[in-house]
């Protein structure tokens, strides 16, 4: 089970936050990672991961930066406790896939089981962590999200707490996924929605 909380901010509030994030006693800051996330749904419609009663995400990621490159296949899901406290309880399943065998990953799934690619999107994500929490900044093409994701026994009171250390409000925290904040985004400012959302493309932007 993932506890967590997410806040959006405008492209130009970057430097401040890693700034901020940086000041904090305790947090590890690691390496600036290009990410690029594919969601993919069941073949079989009446199946679909993304009707009412299944509500849920299957992906695959990739993450690159000057050390490392990885790959990831992750299951991820709301439940119908998700937002019913403060923190976001979500059910997620991942699997660590060796790199080179990315292609082979792809092929199976686009060849032999025949999922249906559904929309993906790029991002970079800086991270800072400790025992108790994992602290993510990421840059989409449309905005800022920081991510507070407990990594402790105690998930509830160890997000709230790092909320406060952050300086934050934990009433202002975004409760649904990335793809419904930018379909919001898109929406209200009159943008072309695009399934696939990437560096480059017209966007719309978070406003504080």
């Amino acid at each position: 089970m993932e506890y967590e909380v997410r806040y959006y901010f405008p492209t130009e509030k970057l430097e401040y936050l890693l700034r901020m994030l940086r000041r904090i006693d305790g947090l590890k800051m690691e390496e600036r990672s290009y990410e690029k996330t594919m969601q993919f749904d069941h073949p079989c419609k009446e199946m679909s991961f993304y009707n009412k009663e299944i509500d849920g995400r299957f992906r695959i990621r990739i993450t690159k930066n000057n050390t490392i490159s990885k790959c990831k296949i992750s299951w991820k899901r709301r439940l119908p406790t998700t937002i019913e406290n403060e923190i976001n309880k979500e059910e997620e399943v991942e699997i660590n896939i060796n790199y080179n065998e990315y292609d082979n990953l792809m092929f199976i799934i686009n060849n032999v089981l025949k999922m249906k690619s559904v929309e993906s999107y790029e991002r970079y994500r800086t991270i800072f962590v400790n025992d108790e929490i994992e602290t993510a900044v990421d840059e989409y093409p449309f905005g800022i999200a920081l991510e507070i994701e407990n990594k402790s026994s105690n998930p509830e009171e160890v997000v709230k707490k790092w909320v406060e250390i952050i300086g934050l409000d934990i009433n202002k925290a975004y409760r649904l996924s990335w793809d419904d904040k930018y379909s919001s985004l898109c929406k209200s400012q009159n943008v072309k929605r695009y399934n696939h959302v990437a560096f480059g493309l017209p966007m719309p932007k978070v406003i504080e």
